[in-house]
């Protein structure tokens, strides 16, 4: 299928966030291939970081760091970046809290990019917990989080309009073809 993306007159920051398990690497992933934009994953910038700490970094002062949002720093910095060159961006991230759902918003703001921000759901708690615990990790050495970790994670409630796409019952297909209607993007 040729997919051909909205007429975007400027730069578009699109952040994809949601619940681990949810559908959001494969999601972003694919909009991203399919809208040749780049692509930026929290999880990968953050695995490096953490095994940049093995080579004799002061690891728990690195660790504490990416704990504390170092990866979503590092990715702020390289969308910026990249929308500064007239390039759209995907971001791929928990994006769990109303202070990185606001430096998003202020990186599309500082790059004059359009917005989008997408949250991906799964609204039947059975399917979650299969999908977190079938699920095979893509990235070395990283520690997938457990079913546990997901239901009793920190996750502010959305305080402003945003996109909201229930993955519960949908093939990945289902998800996309979803995400083309409510963005814009014909094929």
């Amino acid at each position: 299928m040729q997919v051909r993306k909205p007429h975007w007159t400027k730069p578009v920051l699109g952040v994809v966030g949601g619940l681990p398990a949810t559908g959001k690497s494969t999601a972003a992933r694919t909009l991203s291939r399919e809208l040749n934009a780049s692509y930026l994953r929290i999880d990968t910038i953050e695995q490096s970081l953490t095994r940049f700490s093995a080579y004799g970094a002061d690891t728990a002062a690195l660790r504490h760091a990416v704990s504390w949002g170092l990866g979503y720093e590092v990715a702020y910095a390289m969308a910026e970046d990249l929308l500064a060159q007239g390039l759209c961006v995907f971001a791929e991230c928990v994006n769990p809290m109303k202070v990185t759902r606001d430096a998003w918003a202020a990186v599309a703001k500082r790059t004059e990019a359009d917005l989008f921000e997408v949250e991906l759901i799964c609204s039947d708690p059975a399917e979650h917990q299969s999908r977190a615990t079938a699920r095979t990790v893509d990235i070395p050495d990283l520690a997938l989080p457990t079913w546990r970790d997901i239901v009793e994670r920190d996750y502010e409630p959305w305080d402003r309009d945003h996109i909201v796409v229930d993955t519960a019952g949908k093939s990945v297909e289902d998800t996309i073809a979803e995400l083309h209607d409510v963005l814009g993007i014909t094929g």
